[in-house]
C-alpha cells in the first residue's frame, strides 16, 4: 500500500508558509506535472497528489481541520470531479481568466495603402503635385463614429452597467475562482446602441474614395518611396490611422542619365572642334548653357557644369551636370571634304 505523504511536504512547503507562498508553489508544481507538459508517466499521479494537497491548503478552514486532525479531518478533494484543461485552461483559470483579452483589444494602427506612380525625369528632378484616389476606412460623418442613429446616443448597458467589465465565476480543476472579463454584450465599451446608424450600420465607419492632393518634392529617384502620414484607414481601439505610401518609378530620359544629384550628358564634337576648340550651347534641366570647349579635347574628356544638376528637397545643395566629350568621325565626306582631309593627313605626324 502506497504511502500517502503530508500535503506540506507535497507542496515542498514550511508549516507555517503564507497563503501565497501555499499559491505559487501549487502554481510552480502544477506546470512542472501536468500530464499535458509532462509526459512522464508518473506524471498524472504526482498532479493529482499537487491538487489534492492544494485544495486543502488553500482553504483556510480546511487548513486548520488538516494541521489540527490530519488528513482524516480534511475535506475530500474532490479531484475526480475535475478533468485535465489544455495549458491555456491553466491559465485562464487560475491567472484569472480572459488571457489574451487585453491583446485582442489593444489599440490597432489602421491599414495602409500602398500606390504607384510614374515619373518623367524632369518632374522627377524638379518636383510636381500628383492627385491619387484612395479607398480607405474613415469615421462615418452621420453618426461621427458612435454608431448611433443621428439624433441618439448609446445607451448604458445593462449587463455590466457602464464599466465594461464583468464578473465570472469559474470552477476547474484549481477549484473556484472569481475572474473579472471584458463585458461580451458591449464588448466592454459599457454602452449599447439601441438605434443603428444607417449610414455605417452600427459599425461607426464607411470605406469611402478620397482624392488627394500630394506635392512630390524635388529630386525624388526611382524607387523611392513617399509616405503620407495618417492618410491611410483608421485604426481600431483608438489607435493610429494607417498611412499612404507612394513608389515612385522614374522614366529614363533620351539625353540625360543620372547619378545621385548629378546629371550626366555626352556632347558629340567633330574633328575640327576638338582640334581647334569652340564654344557651344548643351542641353540642360529648364534650358540650356553655354560651354567652351578647348582645343585638343579628346574624346573622354569631362566639362562640368556647376549647379546644373538635381536640387535636393529641403535643402541648398545642388548637383551638377556632367558633360562628357565624344569625338566624332565622319561617316560619309564629299570631295571637298575628302581633298581636305588627305591634305591635312600629308601635315599631321603618323602616330
Amino acid at each position: 500500500m502506497q504511502v500517502r505523504r503530508d500535503y506540506y511536504e507535497v507542496l515542498g512547503l514550511a508549516r507555517n508558509a503564507s497563503p501565497e507562498e501555499v499559491r505559487k508553489a501549487f502554481r510552480r508544481l502544477a506546470f512542472q506535472y501536468h500530464p499535458d507538459r509532462n509526459r512522464n508517466p508518473d506524471a498524472s499521479e504526482r498532479f493529482k497528489e499537487i491538487n489534492e494537497a492544494y485544495q486543502c491548503l488553500c482553504d483556510p478552514d480546511s487548513r486548520r481541520s488538516y494541521d489540527t486532525y490530519g488528513r482524516n479531518g480534511a475535506p475530500a478533494s474532490g479531484f475526480e470531479d475535475f478533468s485535465f484543461g489544455g495549458l491555456g485552461e491553466i491559465f485562464e483559470t487560475f491567472f484569472g481568466g480572459g488571457f489574451g483579452d487585453s491583446a485582442r483589444y489593444a489599440p490597432e494602427k489602421g491599414d495602409s495603402i500602398h500606390l504607384k506612380t510614374t515619373l518623367s525625369f524632369e518632374d522627377a528632378a524638379t518636383g510636381c503635385t500628383r492627385e491619387f484616389t484612395v479607398r480607405r476606412t474613415e469615421i462615418c460623418s452621420d453618426c461621427r463614429g458612435t454608431g448611433c442613429a443621428p439624433g441618439t446616443k448609446p445607451d448604458k448597458c445593462p449587463d455590466c452597467r457602464g464599466s465594461g467589465r464583468v464578473r465570472r465565476i469559474q470552477q476547474s480543476i484549481f477549484g473556484r475562482f472569481s475572474h473579472v472579463v471584458r463585458c461580451p454584450r458591449c464588448s466592454g465599451l459599457g454602452t449599447v446602441i439601441a438605434t443603428v446608424c444607417a449610414a455605417c450600420k452600427g459599425v461607426g465607419n464607411v470605406t469611402a474614395n478620397r482624392t488627394l492632393k500630394v506635392d512630390l518634392p524635388a529630386g525624388i529617384d526611382d524607387g523611392n518611396r513617399i509616405t503620407l502620414r495618417g492618410q491611410g484607414s483608421i485604426g481600431s481601439n483608438g489607435g493610429p490611422n494607417g498611412d499612404v505610401i507612394i513608389a515612385t518609378e522614374v522614366q529614363s530620359h533620351r539625353l540625360f542619365t543620372r547619378d545621385g544629384l548629378d546629371i550626366h550628358y555626352e556632347m558629340p564634337v567633330n574633328f575640327a572642334q576638338a582640334a581647334l576648340g569652340t564654344k557651344c550651347e548643351v542641353p540642360v534641366l529648364g534650358g540650356t548653357a553655354s560651354v567652351r570647349l578647348p582645343a585638343n579635347t579628346q574624346t573622354g574628356d569631362v566639362i562640368k557644369l556647376k549647379g546644373k544638376g538635381i536640387h535636393e528637397s529641403g535643402s541648398r545643395k545642388r548637383g551638377d551636370q556632367l558633360v562628357h566629350v565624344k569625338v566624332v568621325t565622319p561617316r560619309k565626306l564629299n570631295r571637298e571634304q575628302r581633298k581636305l582631309f588627305e591634305e591635312l593627313a600629308k601635315t599631321l605626324p603618323a602616330e
